[in-house]
């Protein structure tokens, strides 16, 4: 903030000399909100570089990402063993953040690295700096790039609901799987699968505050309806344990530090029921043009992020749709199975014969035998041979080379090798339209409790 310069234009003969206008000094901030902002401004820049290079792809950003993950990586480790004295595997939490988990030890480890270095940043920055009495324009900036970061995360994780690519619809392999062998996870997958329209209003619930928080006069609003969508995934992610509860915590509490200079207007709004007059907002730059400039780029880089995740949503929308339109795609139940010319009887003891073939991907085949036991196969086929190769994941030794006759609607032969026996299959097509989670209809009128 800068110090007006007193008027040194003349006031007129009734005063006799000339007039002093008092300088406006800048605000100051208490020990405790210098402090906080020290320690808030050291983390989040920690947590949001490494948030800013992975979901951002454009470059520079992704060609960095590789670096930041190596160092980063390197140093967490190290600290875990020599520091910490933690024996972990992080190799494994590696694999597992490939799919998905931001929970594991690796995460937590982090985490803690980035309070401790903000605890000693914040202890050398206020004794450096003890003198400083506030810091209104790194503030701003400080602010600016929580807005920028958090639109990052909003924008993505919205646009991958507003189309069936986060929660694709049940796979028929889990039609016929039962309540108790699912984990609370995948049972909240099947639940936001099955109602597409609610998986498109939590997208939606994302991306608006995302926008939001690119226009600078509807900032406060982003952030209100930022930490309510995110206060809401956190609790899915505790009630459902989904394994993101650390990376949306954060993106809460970024949020609520977006909001902490207006939480006092807010209470007297929404709580006190009290007026509250407009603030006029403090420009980033001293230039109008700048300033103009730097909101344009804000709006752009909103509608860039938008427009680039919902067609690569759409994308892997359209991905899971195509990879499900196979021509064996469907339930198939087994009605004879054969091995080396010997009918094998439908026993609930046998553990070798085949009950069910349920083909839910191009690439993927799941066998459900008689004792009700399932075993996901990878599926290679050529429509155009009739034939199809069916491996297990893991066991190179076991293949099954068959070919298939069609040519019946609803039926299904299968003959070939499997396992290096000869084999003979005959199945036909279940109806998976009795299966109520099929119907993903609104009945406007229920007389009737389904």
């Amino acid at each position: 903030m800068q110090v007006e310069m007193r008027n040194k234009s003349d006031t007129g003969p009734s005063l006799g000399r000339e007039a002093q206008v008092p300088a406006v000094q800048p605000a100051q901030w208490t020990l405790p909100t210098r402090i906080a902002f020290r320690f808030g401004f050291v983390y989040f820049t920690l947590f949001n570089l490494e948030l800013f290079l992975h979901l951002l792809p454009f470059p520079p950003f992704s060609q960095f990402s590789w670096l930041w993950d190596f160092t980063r990586g390197k140093t967490v480790v190290w600290i875990s063993k020599h520091v910490l004295h933690v024996t972990h595997d992080f190799a494994t939490d590696y694999l597992n953040s490939l799919v998905g988990s931001k929970d594991t030890t690796y995460y937590y480890v982090q985490a803690l690295c980035y309070l401790l270095i903000a605890a000693v940043a914040t202890l050398t920055w206020s004794l450096w700096d003890r003198k400083r009495q506030e810091y209104a324009w790194l503030h701003r900036w400080f602010l600016l790039a929580l807005r920028v970061t958090l639109a990052a995360a909003l924008i993505p994780y919205g646009a991958v609901k507003l189309f069936p690519a986060q929660f694709p619809p049940p796979t028929l392999s889990q039609f016929l799987d039962t309540y108790g062998n699912s984990t609370p996870r995948q049972l909240l997958w099947i639940s936001m699968g099955v109602a597409p329209i609610y998986s498109f209003f939590g997208g939606l619930m994302e991306v608006i505050p995302g926008l939001l928080l690119m226009i600078p006069p509807l900032v406060t609003l982003g952030a209100l309806l930022s930490t309510a969508a995110m206060s809401n995934v956190l609790m899915l992610n505790f009630g459902y344990d989904v394994e993101a509860k650390l990376f949306v915590i954060n993106l809460f509490l970024m949020g609520i530090v977006i909001l902490l200079p207006d939480l006092a207007r807010l209470a007297d709004f929404f709580v006190l029921n009290r007026g509250v007059p407009a603030v006029a907002e403090k420009p980033l730059l001293r230039r109008k043009s700048l300033n103009r400039a730097a909101l344009v780029l804000q709006i752009a880089f909103g509608i860039v992020l938008l427009g680039y995740n919902v067609y690569r949503s759409h994308q892997v929308a359209s991905q899971f749709a195509a990879a499900r339109k196979t021509p064996l795609s469907g339930i198939w139940f087994v009605d004879e199975f054969q091995i080396s010319g010997e009918p094998r009887p439908p026993l609930a003891t046998n553990a070798h014969r085949w009950q069910r073939m349920i083909v839910n991907y191009a690439d993927q085949v799941v066998v459900q035998v008689m004792t009700g036991t399932t075993n996901f196969l990878i599926l290679r086929s050529d429509p155009r041979m009739k034939s199809l190769v069916l491996t297990q994941p893991g066991n190179p030794n076991w293949i099954a080379e068959l070919t298939y006759d069609d040519s019946r609607p609803g039926s299904l032969v299968l003959s070939g090798k499997m396992g290096g026996l000869p084999v003979l299959i005959r199945l036909h097509r279940e109806d998976e339209s009795r299966f109520p989670l099929n119907d993903h209809s609104v009945h406007w009128i229920s007389d009737a409790v389904k």
